[in-house]
């Protein structure tokens, strides 16, 4: 069983900066392929990011390529979501997940992840 933990959401300017923290439990952090995905209001899930377990290969929307960084810090077992420059469209809840080794990974689809978290409400004012 895996428990993830979202934080760092907040209430936030157009334009500004957040950063939100998954941190995960289990000894086998390191073996895990992580991803970010939104849900806004009336909207359906989206994904954000995405980053493998040997950090080699992220991923990313179009909408928040060149604006969001995934990182990962398997020391702390935690991964981060790095917001800049963020636009009233990126209001909604943020969820991390987590992806065990030994399947098939596809990184953009919620369906190939085991693990959730709770979410973490981002809320963007212009």
């Amino acid at each position: 069983q895996v428990v993830l933990v979202e934080s760092g959401g907040g209430l936030v300017q157009a334009g500004g900066s957040l950063r939100l923290s998954c941190a995960a439990s289990g000894r086998t952090f390191s073996s895990y392929d992580m991803g970010w995905f939104r849900q806004g209001s009336g909207k359906e899930r989206e994904f954000v990011a995405a980053i493998s377990w040997s950090v080699v290969n992220t991923y990313y929307a179009d909408s928040v390529k060149g604006r969001f960084t995934i990182s990962r810090d398997n020391a702390k077992n935690t991964a981060y979501l790095q917001m800049n420059s963020l636009k009233p469209e990126d209001t909604a809840v943020y969820y991390c997940a987590a992806h065990m080794d030994g399947s098939s990974w596809y990184p953009l689809s919620g369906a190939t992840y085991d693990y959730w978290g709770q979410g973490t409400q981002v809320t963007v004012s212009s």
